[in-house]
């Protein structure tokens, strides 16, 4: 079992966040049994600034109020009425930005996440996408502010000791933010280079 990453890791900028989980274990306890999948996409959202985050121009609700927190919750929001995305919060309170976790590589307990996906996927799609990932590891509201330093259910373990170099990512726009004006082609999303199980989105 590999270390879990301190709070010290997650108090940096966002953009430097979602690089450097690149290549980490998300796990999830689920009744006593580990769920994890290795990170290979992320989307970093800049906060007040951005307009794709749901804290731009210093927004707040209850809603997105984890986001708001120390650098290592969970924000967890549900969209479109249908899908959970699960976001790693960066840097202090008060800095409301984070990353978004949009894909893993199935690592553990994969029998348990075909199940909560509701059947067989291919194991590249079965976490290819910020909702797929949540299903299959049963993320929803109820963990939106968890710390992933103290946890018992959801936290990052450690794999890598530095983030990959710039050759193995492969960097882009963000998915799904036509609204965002000069934001959209921002290269803000980042993932492992020919990895088959990043989303496919493109």
């Amino acid at each position: 079992m590999s270390e879990r990453f301190s709070r010290s890791f997650f108090h940096r900028e966002v953009t430097h966040l979602a690089r450097s989980l690149i290549g980490q274990r998300l796990v999830r306890i689920i009744d006593g049994q580990r769920v994890s999948g290795i990170i290979v996409e992320t989307e970093a959202y800049l906060g007040i600034p951005d307009k794709a985050a749901h804290t731009c121009n210093g927004r707040r609700t209850p809603r997105n109020e984890s986001m708001w927190g120390n650098g290592g919750h969970a924000y967890v929001y549900f969209t479109y009425g249908m899908h959970h995305c699960m976001n790693i919060v960066a840097g202090k309170a008060g800095d409301p930005t984070a990353a978004l976790v949009r894909a893993l590589e199935p690592n553990e307990g994969i029998d348990l996440m075909h199940d909560l996906r509701n059947g067989n996927h291919d194991a590249s799609n079965l976490c290819a996408g910020p909702a797929k990932l949540c299903q299959a590891l049963a993320i929803n509201r109820e963990l939106d502010g968890m710390d992933l330093v103290h946890s018992d259910a959801l936290f990052v373990e450690k794999l890598r000791q530095r983030a990959y170099p710039k050759s193995h990512i492969v960097t882009g726009p963000r998915v799904g933010i036509a609204y965002a004006e000069e934001w959209t082609q921002k290269p803000l999303r980042f993932s492992l280079k020919d990895n088959p199980c990043v989303s496919k989105s493109r």
